[in-house]
């Protein structure tokens, strides 16, 4: 019906009845919405619009000219543009594929050619604007699009005179608009330049990548010099020129710059940075905040439009609001504060608003500041309630949040009426929106505890506990310091240990060298010794037997001689064992239990020879293992470290009695084979010599005291072995250091001699005995020999070692 009527530029009131119908069934429905974008009806809207694709309607005569149009065609295209716009409404649910298809059939770009086309009727330039701005607004596609749209520069600044349009040339869309919105120009332009500035925010609006990159260039451009319309200039240069008679560019640039920072805190971190002044030069750096508030008091001070004002404090109420650091910067020129408080303090109908927000910008500087700030927030408490009076400043927020410019400010017109005075527009919406939302905490404010500073959270922080956290924080750091010298000097110290460690493990290689000849020649003294020994058993065996028969006859009428034989034979083994020496004084009491077991010894002994014999091929085996078993020394030299005080006097005592069993063994077996033999009958015939025991333990006590007499010889013989027995020991503890880490076999083997001779007082006979005994963990073998002649036990182990043990160290070498 639209198109039979002559379409928008010639059709009548069908047309307009088309378009109320056509509005009255898209208004808030999406359903229908939906239809016509997917019915394609999307496209009829581009050959209904004008524009290059426009076909004109020839005229039916020949008298009428092609190129007319209907008085009413600017109403229906402003109709048109006004059922788009219903399509792209700000959140609704089918907006971006609204957006999308509009963009598709070239919408946008016709859009533009519209605006920007001279002949085009204001308001519908206008209402094309705004529909470009509900095009493109959130949806990042078509944002990212619309920068590189070209289109004619409606205002141009004028060189050299005026220039005809087709010499015109063209521009890309941002700087076409930013030119028209920040250029001066006359009244009637507001509401134009108001749409052009819709779109410019449409253009970043919730897009974090352009916002970030149009202010990055508004600072580039700024800092630069560049001459091109920067919003971010016209704040920091005030009043000027022709703002005194066009207010709107400083508001317009003061709108940019809020839509860009607001809710973005790298943003205003960035702006943050903007100085100016040489510092090298000799110049006073003022920063962005600074100048901004600078430009505000020069404003309130000259009586300028209070537009203006009312700019830089919408600007400064959303930069500095739960930004301290913002704060602090403002605080950095305490001298503003007086005059916002004189500002509040200025009477007048005509001074509401301004009033109100310089009451408002002085309760955020209070709300977030802190006590670091250049003015502390306990020396801004007074400004409020001392210089301002805190009745002064609740009447303030309040008589603003009662004007009907904020109150009213949904239902109030915004546009410029074109009558040639300037509009009521005072404020943005975005920052009415954010005026409402913290009034009342904007009331709360002067009411604050100056010692709770507060951040993003209403909770605040007490400064109290700031303070002491960054003293704990103090002394931690203190204390690491502390603790990485403590660490130099332990590196140092390990250094120094491991090169100690180094020298040490050198000295112990060689040690360990000494200590393995000595080995080696222990172990060819032992197998000569064995050798020995054998040949020893077998002459005493027969000698045994056959002096068993002859001893039985004669033992009657030898007694008194075998007592006294007995007697040498103890003096020749304690001089032998020095360690049982010290018993002496106790042998007496000894001498009857030890005949008692007499008997048991001899049977015993003779079970050992059995043994020995069997066992005497084993042993040169188990001398093999003497050099395997140095690695159990080495762990067992530990548990010895708290016996070497003992072991040491011990030693001394083995040294001396080693060299002497060496030479008088020979004679001892005789002797103990003499005195094995004899235990039998001594046993028959110990009733018969207790009527003699008086006058043989007289004979006793004298040989006694010749027996000490031979003791302290033994002794001084003893100091001159016990210095070889301290370096073997000395050696050995190295090793165990040096084995230590050394793998421990699973089956550990050792054997040992043990030489149990009887007490020296042994008045009957004397026997040995040998043994053979094994544990389930260690395999150890040990042979004892008990001397019944002397209290001294010897243990020779694998490891080619002596150890020595005294009667009355047994207790001590059981624990």
């Amino acid at each position: 019906m639209v198109q039979a009527d002559g379409g928008l530029l010639q059709g009548g009131i069908v047309v307009q009845d088309c378009l109320s119908l056509l509005a009255s069934l898209i208004r808030f429905n999406p359903s229908n919405q939906t239809n016509i974008r997917e019915m394609g009806h999307i496209a009829r809207f581009v050959t209904l619009l004008p524009g290059p694709k426009k076909q004109k309607k020839p005229r039916a005569g020949p008298e009428d000219e092609d190129g007319w149009t209907s008085p009413q065609s600017d109403k229906n295209v402003w109709g048109l543009l006004a059922i788009m716009r219903m399509f792209l409404v700000k959140g609704g649910a089918g907006t971006p594929q609204n957006q999308n298809a509009f963009q598709k059939h070239g919408l946008l770009r016709q859009l533009l050619n519209i605006a920007f086309d001279s002949a085009t009727a204001m308001p519908i330039k206008i209402e094309a604007l705004n529909t470009c701005a509900d095009m493109i607004r959130g949806n990042p596609r078509l944002q990212e699009g619309f920068a590189q749209e070209q289109v004619r520069p409606i205002v141009e600044p004028a060189v050299n005179g005026a220039s005809s349009l087709n010499n015109i040339a063209s521009v890309y869309v941002i700087e076409a608009l930013l030119n028209l919105v920040l250029t001066p120009a006359p009244n009637e332009l507001f509401d134009l330049r108001n749409s052009a500035c819709e779109c410019v925010r449409s253009y970043f609006y919730h897009h974090m990548q352009i916002r970030e990159h149009f202010l990055n260039r508004a600072i580039g451009g700024h800092e630069g010099g560049d001459e091109t319309a920067n919003a971010l200039t016209i704040l920091m240069a005030g009043v000027q020129g022709s703002s005194m008679s066009d207010p709107y560019r400083l508001w317009f640039a003061s709108t940019l710059i809020y839509h860009l920072i607001v809710g973005d805190i790298r943003a205003k971190d960035t702006l943050m940075q903007v100085k100016e002044g040489d510092a090298e030069s000799g110049e006073e750096v003022v920063t962005c905040i600074q100048t901004l508030t600078a430009n505000l008091i020069a404003s309130l001070q000259l009586g300028e439009d209070e537009r203006i004002s009312i700019a830089y404090l919408m600007l400064l109420l959303e930069w500095l609001y739960e930004d301290a650091a913002a704060v602090d910067d403002f605080l950095g020129e305490a001298s503003s504060l007086q005059s916002l408080v004189q500002a509040t303090l200025t009477p007048g109908e005509d001074r509401v608003i301004i009033r109100g927000l310089c009451a408002a910008l002085l309760g955020v500087v209070y709300e977030f500041s802190t006590r670091d700030s250049p003015v502390p927030r306990r020396d801004l408490q007074p400004v409020l309630h001392s210089k301002l009076g805190r009745e002064k400043y609740l009447e303030a927020i309040s008589e603003l949040r009662q004007h009907p410019l904020v109150r009213d400010f949904e239902v109030l017109p915004r546009t410029g009426g074109g009558s040639g005075s300037l509009p009521s527009v005072f404020f943005d919406e975005m920052f009415i929106d954010f005026l409402k939302d913290n009034f009342s905490r904007l009331t709360r404010a002067v009411d604050r505890n100056p010692n709770i500073e507060q951040h993003q959270d209403h909770d605040g922080v007490d400064r109290d506990v700031v303070d002491a956290l960054r003293g704990e924080r103090d002394e931690k750091e203190q204390t690491i310091q502390e603790l990485k010298t403590q660490l130099m000097t332990l590196e140092q110290k390990l250094d120094q240990e491991s090169a100690d460690h180094r020298r040490t493990q050198q000295s112990a290689d060689e040690q360990r060298n000494t200590l393995k000849k000595i080995n080696d020649k222990l172990h060819d003294d032992l197998d000569k010794e064995i050798e020995n020994r054998d040949r020893e058993h077998k002459q005493a065996t027969l000698e045994i037997e056959n002096k068993h028969k002859l001893q039985v006859v004669a033992l009657n009428n030898k007694l008194q001689q075998a007592m006294k034989e007995s007697m040498v034979a103890i003096s020749r083994t304690k001089q032998e064992y020095d360690e049982r020496l010290h018993e002496s004084n106790r042998t007496q009491t000894e001498i009857d239990r030890r005949l008692e077991l007499s008997e048991k010894a001899r049977i015993e002994a003779l079970e050992t020879i059995r043994i020995l014999e069997q066992t005497q091929q084993q042993t040169r085996t188990e001398i093999a293992t003497i050099t395997e078993t140095l690695q159990n020394l080495q762990k067992h030299v530990h548990d010895s470290e708290a016996q070497v005080k003992g072991l040491k006097q011990e030693n001394e005592d083995l040294q001396s009695t080693i060299e002497k069993l060496k030479t008088e063994s020979q004679e001892l077996k005789t002797k103990v084979q003499d005195q094995t033999w004899k235990v039998k009958d001594a046993e028959e015939k110990l009733r018969k010599a207790e009527t003699s025991g008086k006058s043989a333990k007289e004979n006793k006590s004298n040989e006694l005291k010749a027996l000490q007499e031979k003791l302290r010889a033994a002794e001084k013989n003893t100091e001159e072995k016990q210095t070889e027995l301290d370096d073997l020991f000395v050696i050995l503890g190295d090793l165990e250091e040096k084995r230590s880490k050394d793998k421990v076999r699973p089956f550990r083997q050792s054997f040992c001699y043990r030489v149990l001779m009887t007490p020296r007082n042994a008045s009957r006979s004397s026997a040995r005995k040998c043994q053979m005994a094994k544990t389930p963990k260690t395999r150890m073998r040990t042979m004892t020999m008990t001397m019944m002649n002397t209290g001294t036990m010897v243990r020779i182990s694998s490891l080619g070692c002596v150890s020595h043990t005294s009667t009355s160290m047994n207790k001590r070498r059981s624990n």
